[in-house]
């Protein structure tokens, strides 16, 4: 990226208006091929190798296409004898908009919040539109639990990833790298339907996340222990220890991270048994404080967040000036 304005625009867009559901978005666009090609392929013989190939010319489509039309974009606005450059710029930060949903997940688990102070019924229902494990049989902690653990684990997915493959690769590769989340997330499950099929998108998946679900837990910790009141109970050495300790106890090879620096700042304990698809999955838990969560608690989770975006914002700034 050769200058800072479409990243300033992208991640401003987003901090105002979060994903607005009524303009065209380009992944909705991915959901609809991805259930598309799932029905017509993921069926008979061979659908480990099938789902590899769906999921590498997937990738790699949406890299040249989204190449190719900067490349178009660029060589139209670069015709204009004034504000040419501006309007390229404009057109590139819409799309790093798109690619970033830090403020919708962070809207999502405030009502999450407000609906379980009304009643644990609505409380199930509304955390059941930002998770994907079974909700009917939560209780109200297991509930608000599940929305800090997913707004932990989307700060790495929906906002510092994208914008470490945007620094690595450019938009394209940060539209890449949005695609491949897409299909992990509708497609890399270890059911009976999509073990063998989504195996490759969800290996992708791991791959395209190791870096960042580690630095959105290094930023975490960083973010809490600069400001005094979201100071953790642990020292920064001592809260990285802790996240070198439990962030490989996820099932997840990345998932751990983010929410673990998350359970160590708030000093509480994520994880255990989920069900999918009415079957149960064991899984560790992060931490050993297990209390209940309150609003508090869920002030603090987002101001984490804010700083951890704004400190890999600053990385962008600095690195434009490189």
């Amino acid at each position: 990226m050769t200058n800072i304005l479409p990243l300033l625009i992208g991640w401003g867009l987003d901090r105002w208006l979060g994903d607005p559901s009524r303009l065209p978005h380009p992944v909705v666009a991915f959901g609809r091929w991805i259930s598309l090609m799932e029905r017509r392929l993921n069926q008979g013989n061979h659908r480990r190798a099938k789902g590899l190939a769906f999921a590498g010319l997937s990738v790699l489509g949406v890299f040249a296409l989204t190449w190719a039309f900067l490349f178009i974009t660029g060589r139209l606005c670069a015709t204009w004898t004034t504000g040419g450059i501006w309007l390229y710029g404009g057109i590139e930060g819409i799309l790093v908009f798109y690619c970033l949903c830090g403020t919708t997940l962070i809207r999502e688990v405030r009502l999450v919040f407000r609906a379980a102070d009304r009643s644990l019924d609505e409380g199930r229902r509304q955390v059941s539109r930002i998770v994907g494990r079974d909700t009917a049989r939560l209780s109200d902690k297991e509930v608000r639990t599940a929305a800090l653990e997913t707004l932990a684990e989307n700060l790495s997915d929906g906002v510092i990833a994208p914008l470490f493959w945007l620094y690595l690769l450019g938009l394209p590769g940060m539209m890449a790298y949005k695609m491949v989340n897409t299909m992990d997330s509708m497609t890399g499950y270890r059911t009976e339907r999509y073990k063998d099929f989504g195996y490759a998108a969800a290996r992708l998946d791991d791959a395209a996340n190791y870096i960042p679900a580690r630095l959105t837990a290094f930023l975490m910790a960083l973010s809490a222990c600069l400001a005094r009141h979201d100071k953790p109970a642990r020292s920064l050495k001592a809260e990285l220890r802790f996240i070198r300790r439990y962030g490989p106890q996820h099932a997840s090879p990345n998932s751990g991270y983010p929410e673990a620096a998350l359970a160590g700042i708030l000093d509480c304990r994520f994880g255990g048994p989920h069900e999918y698809f009415g079957k149960s999955f064991p899984k560790p838990y992060i931490g050993t404080h297990d209390r209940a969560l309150r609003q508090k608690d869920l002030d603090m989770a987002v101001r984490i967040n804010r700083k951890a975006e704004i400190l890999m914002l600053l990385c962008g700034i600095a690195l434009s000036f490189v």
